[in-house]
């Protein structure tokens, strides 16, 4: 197994949206053990993969590569497996799995899809916007009742293709949509708690510099926002443990604009309240890492990705 720290002669600091693997790097999919930190090498790659979901029958971890969607299995017996999703292409590390494991919502060109878990023909959930208003889904919870999504709506403002990026709801069956915040932000990451409480989510809500997100909580109405890390690093994509009590995130170093691709970062927990963070993994990662929730059924174990050199 490569050691999931290193970069050497790697470019590092990458823009998000990044597409492929450098020259010398592989994709690894890990599985940590948040009790005793140990941990598992489920499958290395030369082929960028991003993003696990981790089926709550224990079987399967769903990840995305190249706008497609692969399954492997969660024990590290086999190797990725296609899920096929109809005519939709340009998947990416958005998506997540409903309450009983039986669907996949995922974002794709802008939208968001439901499609049965073992793959089949994609359902848009969706709305149509005009093409001048250039708005896009990033698709990150689904309420336990699978009632509704929780999403990034993506919009313009000036120049900037993705200045306003806000917390929105839509039924999962399709409907209108609901903003939950306004104007030019830079919102991200929202996920229901297990309880269907609170929407947790990223946000530069209390930042004093560009870039320095934090993790917050608020009621999925909107209302009754709270801070949860109160730190000088940079903090995105909060995943509530199945049973509620607690959520990894990811964590970069001070300064970091945004969450790039190929950095030293961490993962961190906290209780599902607030407290004292603590670092359960060192590795060289970012963007695709742990972009939506990769917890086990068993609320110990969590999958993640590490991108290091083999050089």
């Amino acid at each position: 197994m490569t050691e999931a720290t290193s970069s050497t002669g790697l470019e590092t600091g990458r823009w998000p949206g990044r597409s492929d693997l450098q020259a010398g790097q592989v994709s690894q999919l890990i599985v940590a053990d948040a009790e005793d930190g140990t941990q598992r090498l489920v499958l290395q790659t030369d082929r960028l993969i991003e993003s696990p979901n981790w089926t709550p029958d224990g079987e399967w971890l769903i990840v995305n590569g190249q706008g497609s969607l692969y399954r492997v299995r969660a024990d590290g017996s086999g190797d990725l497996e296609r899920i096929p999703v109809g005519g939709v292409g340009g998947v990416n590390n958005d998506h997540v799995l409903s309450p009983d494991g039986r669907r996949i919502y995922f974002s794709a060109d802008g939208h968001l899809y439901c499609v049965p878990v073992e793959g089949g023909d994609a359902r848009r959930v969706s709305n149509m916007h005009p093409e001048e208003q250039r708005y896009s889904y990033w698709l990150h919870g689904v309420s336990p009742d699978e009632q509704t999504l929780a999403y990034v709506s993506v919009e313009p403002e000036g120049d900037q293709p993705r200045a306003r990026r806000n917390l929105a709801t839509i039924p999962a069956a399709g409907g209108p949509d609901h903003q939950l915040t306004e104007g030019v932000n830079g919102y991200d990451g929202p996920e229901f708690s297990p309880d269907g409480e609170w929407i947790y989510y990223n946000s530069e809500d209390a930042a004093t510099r560009p870039g320095h997100a934090q993790i917050f909580r608020m009621a999925p109405d909107g209302g009754g926002r709270e801070r949860l890390t109160f730190d000088e690093r940079v903090n995105w994509f909060p995943h509530l443990t199945p049973d509620g009590t607690s959520f990894v995130y990811i964590s970069y170093e001070p300064g970091t604009v945004t969450h790039p691709a190929d950095l030293p970062v961490e993962l961190r927990i906290l209780p599902a309240n607030g407290g004292e963070p603590r670092t359960l993994v060192t590795l060289f990662g970012g963007q695709g890492t742990l972009n939506t929730n990769s917890w086990a059924p068993d609320s110990r174990r969590f999958g993640f990705v590490a991108y290091p050199s083999t050089r």
